[in-house]
């Protein structure tokens, strides 16, 4: 049997899927799985061992686009596949689930493309608490496969060990060593509706470093946010003083992200593809939620491991399409303080200091 899966992106929606990877596995141990995944998002099931093969779909615009998808659903068309499942539910993707052939295609009921499909399943409202991992979870219903627990399905990423070289040496190189806790903050989401204040930030960084100087801190973004990420860093040694050389900040490609969360001994960062990474390890998490619900994207992980929600609560306007804030002040985000994000951190590391001496009784 030859099985298609196609989540085409973002970082943290194909970590949602690797639930599904394994129980495909699972439930058809003899079958090829073969994923299909745009650039971008690639490394997070690059070495995922429940997959046979990963293919990479071009992501160029204009009429280059529409050559590569013609020429990429001729190559899926080939591979005579007996089962096609749409887990991204968008135009591109239900286009290579279609073509592909499959005598069993499996996607959302969606408006003018249903057709598409021979099974199709009621896409669950985008803002409502039912968690990502479930909303793709559905889709195996016509499979007859059975409900999703995290602590057997969690979120899962393989380290990638050359990735992981990469990270030592630059920790090394910042003076970071593993005698030292690691707080890792990622200060940048998707939009500005998930982006916790950079001066909150800052504090959180410095109430921490007080408490112990031994903690180093690396204050990380993405790309488009790689001048706030540094303005955090900035302001929070400037406030530390002596203790300046504790906080750096970086960037990291995804597979060291990985690498990074794993020698973490807590993750901070809102709601977006770094903090489910993080989720794929055992490093305690805590996460800040703004607009999104953690009833929809908390860390999907084995309940052994700490992970901790931080956010406003309700409020008439949350959750939102994140299109306009209603009230102009980002509520949702800036009457999350400081304080109650370093409660959460603390409980974090003092639970892994005991879970570190149970280890080396």
């Amino acid at each position: 049997m030859k099985i298609l899966v196609v989540r085409l992106r973002l970082i943290g929606d194909v970590v949602f899927t690797t639930p599904v990877i394994r129980a495909l596995r699972r439930q058809y141990p003899g079958a090829r799985l073969t994923y299909v995944v745009e650039p971008l998002a690639e490394p997070v099931v690059r070495h995922n061992p429940h997959l046979d093969e990963v293919l990479v779909v071009p992501l160029r615009p204009g009429l280059a686009r529409v050559r590569d998808d013609i020429a990429f659903a001729r190559r899926l068309r080939r591979e005579r596949f007996d089962l096609a499942i749409d887990l991204h539910g968008g135009p591109r993707s239900g286009w290579f689930t279609w073509a592909s052939g499959a005598p069993t295609r499996i996607g959302y009921t969606t408006r003018g493309r249903s057709w598409m499909y021979t099974h199709v399943v009621p896409r669950p409202a985008d803002l409502g608490p039912m968690h990502s991992v479930l909303k793709q979870w559905a889709l195996l219903t016509p499979l007859g496969i059975d409900a999703c627990e995290p602590g057997r399905d969690a979120v899962e990423m393989v380290d990638d060990r050359a990735a992981t070289a990469r990270l030592d040496q630059r920790l090394a190189e910042a003076g970071i060593t593993r005698s030292n806790p690691l707080i890792v903050l990622h200060v940048s989401a998707g939009n500005p509706f998930r982006r916790w204040p950079g001066d909150s930030f800052a504090t959180l960084v410095v109430e921490l470093a007080r408490r112990d100087p031994a903690r180093r801190f690396m204050v990380l973004s993405g790309p488009s946010d790689v001048d706030a990420a540094r303005a955090i860093a900035d302001q929070a040694r400037q406030r530390l003083g002596a203790g300046a050389a504790s906080v750096v900040h970086g960037q990291f490609d995804v597979g060291e992200l990985r690498a990074l969360a794993e020698r973490a001994a807590v993750y901070i960062g809102g709601d977006s593809g770094p903090l489910h990474i993080a989720a794929t390890t055992q490093t305690p998490v805590v996460a800040l939620f703004g607009p999104t619900l953690p009833e929809r994207s908390m860390p999907w992980r084995d309940p052994r491991w700490f992970a901790a929600a931080v956010d406003a609560g309700p409020l008439p306007c949350r959750p939102c399409r994140q299109k306009t804030c209603e009230p102009g002040d980002f509520r949702c985000l800036t009457t999350i303080t400081p304080e109650r994000v370093v409660e959460a951190a603390e409980r974090a590391l003092d639970l892994r200091d005991v879970q570190l001496r149970a280890m080396n009784a």
